[in-house]
């Protein structure tokens, strides 16, 4: 039986990866509502989850021929050098070096697009144009930020068959976004965004190297508490990165 050792850090990084990708999600679709209306935003949202959901279920059966050791492995290097991509650029953020990701921006640049396209057309088939625009925006928006969650669901649930836990912890965070975005009607910009992305990128990493050592075979002194280890020693690397960034952008700036 799994124990709460491994079950937390696995829901714990699958919510919150998922919470950041649905924010991103969750944006975009907003900006298609507010100005082509519900229904290509929602038809292009339902179309990206059908296809995210035969994702899903054409990859379970797969996973469950892959000998778990292999799986462990690969898993283990694509998290390892996933969670350090997340963790390099919210530590280059923190630091100043680039730019904070903003969703007010995102959400405004989105429907400066979308209106612009409501100018240049023409009439005719124009309405019927419009919301074909506004619904592959929305559908590209929630499958590429969904493929990103089903990724990271899979990755640190496959390691120890917690593919159930690790997808509710996704399935929390969606619920968390619509319900407040749907209270709101505004892009969540008051979402720690950076914050949540710098702990992702640390719990990712740590079930990384996790993964890896037990694709290779490492026996890690004290079993999954090993990740806990594992995640304050990527905490400190990236508290680390993001002052020296913050130090060089000073200096720069000088």
């Amino acid at each position: 039986m799994t124990d709460w050792s491994s079950l937390a850090p696995a829901v714990g990084a699958a919510f919150l990866a998922s919470l950041v990708e649905v924010v991103e999600a969750f944006t975009i679709v907003l900006a298609v509502a507010t100005v082509r209306g519900l229904r290509p935003a929602v038809t292009g949202t339902l179309a990206a989850l059908a296809v995210l959901a035969a994702t899903v279920l054409v990859l379970g059966p797969l996973l469950e021929r892959v000998p778990i050791e292999a799986l462990q492995l690969v898993i283990g290097i694509l998290l390892l050098l996933f969670g350090l991509g997340w963790l390099r650029k919210a530590a280059l953020r923190a630091g100043g070096v680039i730019a904070l990701h903003d969703e007010e921006a995102i959400f405004a640049r989105e429907r400066a697009g979308l209106e612009a396209a409501v100018q240049g057309e023409t009439s005719g088939n124009r309405a019927r144009s419009l919301d074909w625009i506004a619904g592959i925006t929305a559908f590209k928006a929630v499958l590429l930020e969904g493929l990103e969650v089903v990724f990271i669901v899979i990755a640190v649930g496959a390691g120890r068959g917690m593919l159930a836990p690790a997808a509710l912890g996704a399935l929390a965070a969606c619920a968390l976004v619509l319900t407040v975005g749907a209270l709101m009607h505004k892009p969540l910009s008051r979402v720690p965004e950076n914050t949540l992305k710098f702990g992702v990128g640390v719990m990712l990493s740590a079930f990384g190297v996790f993964w890896t050592g037990e694709g290779l075979g490492v026996a890690w002194p004290g079993h999954d508490l090993a990740l806990l280890v594992l995640a304050v020693l990527f905490l400190g690397a990236g508290l680390l990165a993001a002052s020296l960034a913050r130090r060089i952008s000073t200096e720069a700036a000088r």
